[in-house]
């Protein structure tokens, strides 16, 4: 990942409505939520939420899928595997599985 697209990710984190509808559906999982229902979770009308959700879709964090008449959200899981990469890149100088598993898991080493 690039500088200029991590500032994008951690830009469109920084909204507190962005980041509980990311968190949510990083909860989620794959099979995502209509956009509706996140709406309703997070008690936010569904019209400020579009907004919110086309910024982290931009931001490469949330992808979008239509069926039939409602539009499913989900976490981009591989976005998101990408810019925590970018966070974890240099730690322990190089050496990430000093950092835990996690963090060698997304180096790949784990």
């Amino acid at each position: 990942m690039e500088t200029q697209q991590a500032l994008g990710a951690f830009a469109a984190l920084s909204q507190e409505t962005r980041l509980a509808a990311f968190r949510l559906l990083m909860a989620e999982g794959p099979t995502g939520l209509p956009a509706g229902e996140i709406a309703e979770r997070l008690g936010v009308p569904q019209s400020t939420l579009s907004f919110h959700l086309s910024q982290l879709e931009r931001a490469g964090l949330v992808t979008s899928t239509r069926r039939a008449r409602h539009v499913l959200y989900a976490a981009d899981l591989e976005g998101t595997r990408r810019l925590l990469g970018f966070l974890t890149e240099d730690c322990c100088r190089g050496r990430p599985e000093v950092c835990g598993t996690a963090l060698a898991a997304l180096a790949g080493k784990g």
